[in-house]
């Protein structure tokens, strides 16, 4: 068959027209994300008990890698913590029993002696002497800061070991404390030195005896009273302990625990008050 030239004009036409030039669909590639299915054996193990972790290859359960935060600027506890004895401030040092505990003391300080020979090498100004005063100036500071809550003065003035122990629970609570005097000076009765990682980093504890008369009182976030009481100050007997990191030139002697001997009376209990209604 002879094409004429109008068939042939009508072909380069169409060849040429734009929508037949223009792609029948535009496809835009979109990443997605590539899926994995478990056999069939997996799939039966985690509906059993021993199994119940397994939920699906993208889903993994890490729990058990929970990591604990650690510090090496203080220690985890109390070194050999010192174990007062019974009927302390109670007995005088003339009696029987005070003049034991004295001969029991002088036993007990040969350990004491290595440790503060230990202190002295990297703290000078270290005494057993001075200490007292110093450590009680740092003990009721701690105890104001907690009152009024200043939290970074607080941090520099007790270690990370006792910091959650003070402020535990205290958060919806209004704490009103006061130092009225102390009724016997305050002397150390032990101090110990403990290593932590390596023998050159040193941590020295001083446990310091403290019996003095305080004011303390505990509201909830109501305003009704929970323990204690502002009008009468009570004497309490403490056994604090102190420490500092010895290789730091900066380091201080920081609040870091307290001894609670186990013959020591129980707290008063928390006062518990119910608002009642009176019934229409």
């Amino acid at each position: 068959q002879i094409k004429t030239k109008g068939h042939y004009r009508d072909g380069v036409e169409s060849l040429l027209s734009p929508v037949r030039l223009a792609p029948s669909s535009l496809l835009i590639p979109v990443g997605t994300k590539k899926l994995y299915s478990l056999p069939s054996s997996v799939r039966l193990k985690s509906t059993t008990p021993a199994g119940q972790r397994v939920r699906s290859a993208k889903n993994v359960i890490t729990s058990e890698r929970l990591q604990r935060p650690i510090t090496i600027t203080s220690t985890g506890g109390i070194v050999d913590p010192y174990v007062p004895p019974e009927g302390d401030a109670r007995l005088s040092s003339m009696s029987k029993g005070g003049l034991k505990q004295k001969a029991q003391q002088i036993r007990q300080s040969a350990a004491s002696q290595l440790a503060i020979r230990k202190i002295k090498s990297s703290d000078l100004n270290f005494s057993t002497k001075t200490f007292p005063e110093k450590a009680q100036e740092i003990f009721i500071e701690a105890q104001n800061c907690l009152t009024n809550f200043d939290e970074d003065r607080l941090h520099a003035l007790v270690t990370e070991h006792c910091y959650p122990q003070m402020v535990r629970g205290n958060k919806y609570k209004t704490i009103c404390w006061s130092f009225v005097e102390s009724l016997e000076p305050s002397r150390v009765v032990q101090v110990r030195c403990s290593e932590m990682l390596t023998k050159v980093n040193l941590f020295g504890q001083v446990t310091v005896r403290m019996h003095t008369r305080q004011i303390l009182a505990i509201y909830d976030r109501f305003g009704r009273l929970m323990y204690g009481g502002e009008e009468v100050p009570k004497d309490v007997l403490e056994y604090v302990v102190f420490e500092r990191q010895l290789p730091n030139p900066y380091g201080a002697w920081r609040l870091h625990g307290k001894i609670v001997p186990a013959w020591a009376p129980p707290k008063d209990p928390i006062i518990k008050v119910t608002c009642l209604s009176k019934a229409s």
